[in-house]
């Protein structure tokens, strides 16, 4: 290894140590059900908002942002802007009355609302799915990050994410993983703000204050002109604006919280973490352009904010910046990685490892080995799989997401005549639309046109459609529509304080 690596390696290192030290100090706080699933339902506004940023931020975020700048343009700050824009959406619709309804999961929430095991059943699935489906670029992008950083085989980067995740999430559960994901939000802000400010100042003294032609224009679609490209702009807009609501690893946060003003105050400081996080990929974006014409060339443009200090900086500055880089990327697939198995591992605990295990077994023990399911068979996918865009195929969870749970949460807290056939109809044209999408790309199936923007931006169509079946299908078996509905929704919108004043829930 060359001493070039050092700085890398130190900072992987580093970055593993603390987030193993810190969920280990976390694991005496949790000893109950609660403490495992929803840290007992104590987590304040500002630890929860700074652990939210923490697993949301994730390889998409850290790298993929600036790369796809870096080749696509300014439009392609609909990546950030609809990653952050997607709170406001939960803030309005969801936030408190999800945190009423006194679930633990998103099948919790389905079944309580619709009084049907099979919405259970179907949303365990689906809360499964898209965890694997955003957990694998994870690995990828962690791969690629150790590959880059200190030229270990792709391989390494996964493997190490995934174990340090198994043992953070074996030990605690949500309460250990919030005090780890609340250090590396900060982590990351550091590792992206300190390099950036200072490659500023090196670009400034340079005397090179315009781009050198890299990539497309600043002003194409992001997938190219047309109707092609405002189709695929304006569908990417709504898979990022309506799938935040229904990621599984964030949905479960808003659970922790002590009650509803909680969850909204909570979703207010996010969107505060989050804007001040993604002010700086453009930066490094527009430093590529500058500096990075020959990732372009080589076609490494994910690796563009791991690279960029070594391009701009030579010897141990450059050096020391990208250990810097390094340490807030890997922080970014270790609290990502986290937040999905702790989501994965709780549906799984409750519908499968509790039944495996049988009733003589602890609840920990049954969410270990959900735990570890939950990690192992994406890890397995993300080691075979071939090239996988780190930006798009987090794009794409989301557009499962949006086609799935967000027709579930927005009818399901605001609609009394949704019906558990509806509900499953809709889940059913939604996830296996988006979710069909996703898969084909995944397997690399290649098309262009009008066709490749419906495969690759499937959200356009598929919402809508999700959103249409559940709505007809309901209106086509009102008769099902449950007996305790009105009082359940009463229950997700009323104030705790109304309620403790009445004396109800």
């Amino acid at each position: 290894m060359s001493t070039d690596a050092v700085p890398g390696l130190v900072a992987v290192l580093a970055v593993t140590v603390a987030t193993v030290a810190i969920g280990t100090w976390g694991l005496r706080f949790s000893r109950t059900t609660s403490d495992f699933f929803v840290a007992s339902r104590t987590v304040r506004p500002r630890l929860n908002a700074s652990a939210i940023g923490g697993e949301y931020l994730s390889a998409a975020s850290f790298l993929g942002v600036a790369g796809l700048l870096l080749l696509g343009g300014a439009d392609v700050l609909w990546y950030p802007v609809g990653w952050t824009a997607g709170y406001l959406v939960l803030l309005v619709l969801v936030a408190a009355p999800l945190r009423r309804s006194g679930a633990y999961t998103l099948p919790d929430f389905a079944e309580a609302r619709l009084g049907s095991r099979w919405v259970r059943a179907a949303s365990s699935l689906l809360v499964v799915g898209v965890g694997w489906l955003y957990l694998v670029p994870q690995f990828k992008g962690a791969g690629i990050t150790l590959e880059s950083a200190i030229g270990a085989p792709e391989w390494v980067g996964p493997v190490i994410v995934g174990l340090v995740v198994l043992v953070n999430v074996m030990s605690g559960g949500m309460r250990s993983i919030t005090f780890v994901q609340a250090f590396q939000y900060w982590l990351k802000l550091t590792a992206i703000l300190v390099p950036a400010m200072v490659l500023l100042v090196v670009w400034w003294g340079d005397g090179r204050p315009t781009g050198a032609g890299v990539g497309g224009e600043w002003s194409d679609p992001v997938a190219g002109g047309g109707a092609v490209g405002l189709y695929s702009t304006y569908s990417l807009v709504i898979a990022l604006f309506l799938g935040t609501m229904g990621l599984p690893h964030v949905v479960v946060r808003f659970y922790t919280n002590p009650d509803g003003r909680g969850a909204r105050r909570t979703t207010l400081a996010v969107l505060a973490l989050l804007g001040l996080f993604y002010l700086w990929p453009p930066v490094y974006a527009a430093l590529g352009r500058v500096y990075g014409d020959r990732l372009v060339r080589e076609g490494h443009a994910d690796v563009l904010v791991l690279e960029l200090p070594r391009l701009m900086l030579h010897g141990w500055g450059g050096e020391l910046l990208t250990g810097l880089v390094t340490a807030g990327a890997f922080a970014a697939f270790l609290s990502t990685a986290s937040g999905l198995a702790i989501a994965v591992s709780g549906v799984l605990t409750q519908d499968v490892t509790n039944r495996l295990v049988g009733e003589r077994a602890s609840v920990a023990t049954a969410f270990r080995l959900a735990a570890a399911v939950a990690v192992v068979v994406p890890l397995l996918v993300a080691l075979v799989v071939g090239e996988v865009g780190v930006a798009q195929s987090v794009g794409l969870a989301f557009a499962v997401a949006a086609s799935t749970f967000c027709p579930l949460l927005v009818l399901g807290i605001w609609w009394r005549g949704l019906t558990d056939a509806g509900a499953l109809a809709g889940l059913a044209a939604g996830g296996f639309g988006a979710g069909g999408a996703a898969v084909l790309n995944l397997a690399g199936v290649d098309a262009s046109g009008w066709s490749g923007a419906l495969l690759t931006q499937p959200a356009a169509w598929s919402v809508p459609l999700a959103f249409a079946v559940m709505v007809v299908v309901s209106l086509a078996t009102a008769g099902r529509a449950p007996t305790h509905a009105r009082r359940f929704l009463v229950r997700l919108h009323t104030p705790e304080t109304l309620g403790a004043g009445r004396g109800g829930s």
